[in-house]
């Protein structure tokens, strides 16, 4: 097939994706804890300063030994520089509507707010300790979940000892909150 029917860049709908996945969270606000501001722009200064520039210079490299279209170095170079193109953008975006919450002016505070670290109950007795973060540095593998996960929701506001509706696939269940904790100042 002659090349001028074939999609030239992987790119085409980069800009859409790139809008739709840097939209800011219900409310408008990118909630970010200090820690995780600042190893998003750890890794958006890393991008920029070390990994960008080295591609640059294994692509110009590979396109001055000649034929481009077969080239796997320069191929694979172009790819990965759009890759880390579309991240810098992504993380620039995610930046520039941050707010930095500090979590620790709630420390001794028995209210769920942004940043807190919560043990909670549900009805089988099976304690949970989650951490609330904001969207961008949530992992919930190490018991962090997203400010606007349905388990956040239901917790926020709440205090030590109260009893909260969880929606959950099977129904509804009543969670109790045993603890709150805030880091130290």
């Amino acid at each position: 097939m002659s090349k001028a029917f074939t999609r030239e860049s992987d790119d085409a709908g980069d800009e859409e994706e790139d809008a739709a996945a840097a939209a800011p969270a219900p409310g408008g606000k990118n909630y970010l804890t200090r820690a995780g501001y600042d190893r998003l722009r750890t890794e958006l200064l890393h991008l920029i300063d070390d990994e960008r520039p080295k591609i640059v210079d294994i692509v110009h490299w590979a396109a001055s030994n000649g034929d481009r279209s077969e080239n796997g170095d320069y191929l694979y170079g172009k790819k990965r520089l759009r890759e880390i193109d579309r991240r810098i953008r992504f993380l620039t975006r995610r930046l520039e509507i941050a707010e930095v919450v500090d979590a620790s002016q709630h420390h001794g505070s028995d209210q769920i707010f942004f940043g807190a670290t919560v043990t909670y109950a549900d009805p089988s007795g099976t304690e949970t300790t989650v951490t609330i973060l904001g969207v961008d540095e949530a992992d919930s593998a190490n018991g962090q979940i997203s400010w606007v996960s349905p388990v956040a929701r239901a917790l926020l506001k709440a205090r030590t000892g109260d009893a909260v509706r969880l929606v959950v696939p099977g129904g509804e269940q009543e969670i109790e909150i045993l603890d709150v904790r805030y880091p130290a100042a």
